[in-house]
């Protein structure tokens, strides 16, 4: 099991109240599965990712990732935890705008302290994946929204992590550059990636193999992504 969450519990304390942002999630994700998390705005998923992405530590409760017990680690581990288990793909791409798509991508590879010829061997490779090596030279304003995501998607893939964790991955893409993205996510699934999305996008997540429905911290439906995408939140509750 790749990523093994027990019992999790988020509380915030916000003007003298307890909030509980996640009650009692426990979620199980075996490597190379493609797992949408879907909720709507409140319902505990954008919590969750930062649960998953070593962000955020929970209340309470167990989280393993990798067989690493995350839950109970300080910052600097965790900080190294997501330099080396996770590749994170944001909705608003977050590339350095004076650098190159090729630098774009090493850099988490210069963070590590991979050596210069493998940081570049290593980035070459993940734009070949995401059909983007003629694009190397150019800076993310020479790119259209697509081709930043895959330049995005392809800085994820270069550190090689055990998780590809995106955040509403089409969100500030047209429907037709969107779609481009979901079959590429396509892709990386077939070749054996592990992708966990969280969208509030019931489109989206029922291209998914499968979902998770998050409403009020809670899992109120986990399995088939098309079905699990449309599930009636009330009647779940």
């Amino acid at each position: 099991m790749l990523i093994e969450l027990t019992d999790i519990h988020r509380e915030y304390t916000v003007g003298g109240e307890v909030v509980r942002a996640l009650d009692g999630v426990s979620i199980g994700i075996e490597k190379g599965e493609w797992v949408a998390i879907i909720g709507q705005s409140g319902s505990g998923k954008s919590t969750l990712m930062n649960v998953i992405g070593c962000l955020d530590t929970p209340t309470a409760g167990s989280y393993r990732l990798n067989g690493k017990d995350v839950a109970r680690m300080d910052d600097d581990e965790l900080a190294g935890i997501r330099n080396q288990e996770i590749g994170f793909i944001f909705q608003n791409f977050q590339l350095l705008p004076r650098e190159t798509s090729l630098a774009n991508v090493e850099l988490p590879l210069v963070y590590r302290g991979v050596p210069a010829k493998e940081r570049h061997a290593r980035a070459v490779e993940a734009l070949k994946k995401v059909k983007l090596d003629h694009r190397m030279s150019h800076r993310p304003t020479e790119l259209s929204g697509g081709q930043r995501q895959r330049v995005a998607i392809a800085r994820a893939l270069a550190g090689e992590p055990s998780l590809l964790l995106a955040d509403e991955p089409t969100g500030n893409l047209d429907s037709a550059t969107g779609e481009e993205i979901v079959r590429l996510f396509e892709e990386l699934h077939q070749a054996g990636h592990t992708i966990v999305l969280v969208t509030h996008e019931p489109k989206l997540a029922a291209r998914c193999p499968r979902a998770v429905r998050l409403s009020d911290g809670k899992v109120i439906g986990d399995g088939v992504g098309s079905e699990i995408a449309y599930l009636d939140v009330a009647k779940a509750g």
